[in-house]
């Protein structure tokens, strides 16, 4: 063998083997992305199956008449379990998970004011539209939060 066909021979090699390190590649990219929007998916069914929770604790609590430190606790876990998902999730704006976040912090910092049947009333309707993916669950919501006397009670 001449050096010009043992060249030739390793240049076809060297291409062959890019060409396959390429479609590897290529294929690797498709999966992650492939993965990347299943989890996305996930996350979003948690989100709404928490903020579901949270409607469905509402209306327990309005229901109810004892134990209602108990039920308050529930309905502030499940909506702090959708304000975790909501953070991961790539779906949300910055102001609607912002909105999510300062609803989660009002329902820590002011119970008391939280707590009145009508706030709750809101809350259920905007988690609900929430659930639903609707934007005027946000609106909703950020209206609850700006009615919220946040300098005391």
């Amino acid at each position: 063998m001449t050096q010009e066909k043992i060249m030739k021979g390793r240049m076809i090699r060297a291409i062959v083997l890019f060409v396959i390190t390429l479609i590897a590649l290529l294929i690797f990219i498709g999966l992650y992305i492939d993965e990347t929007h299943r989890v996305q998916e996930t996350y979003r069914a948690q989100f709404n199956n928490y903020l579901i929770k949270t409607s469905a604790n509402i209306d327990s609590y309005l229901d109810a008449e004892g134990d209602l430190p108990l039920r308050y606790r529930r309905i502030l876990s499940d909506y702090s379990s959708a304000n975790s998902f909501a953070f991961v999730m790539t779906g949300l704006t910055d102001d609607q998970k912002r909105t999510v976040n300062e609803l989660q912090t009002c329902m820590m910092k002011y119970p008391e004011q939280i707590q009145k049947k009508d706030t709750l009333e809101d809350i259920r309707t905007a988690v609900t539209d929430m659930s639903q993916n609707l934007d005027k669950g946000y609106d909703e919501a950020a209206k609850v939060v700006d009615s919220i006397n946040k300098k005391g009670f």
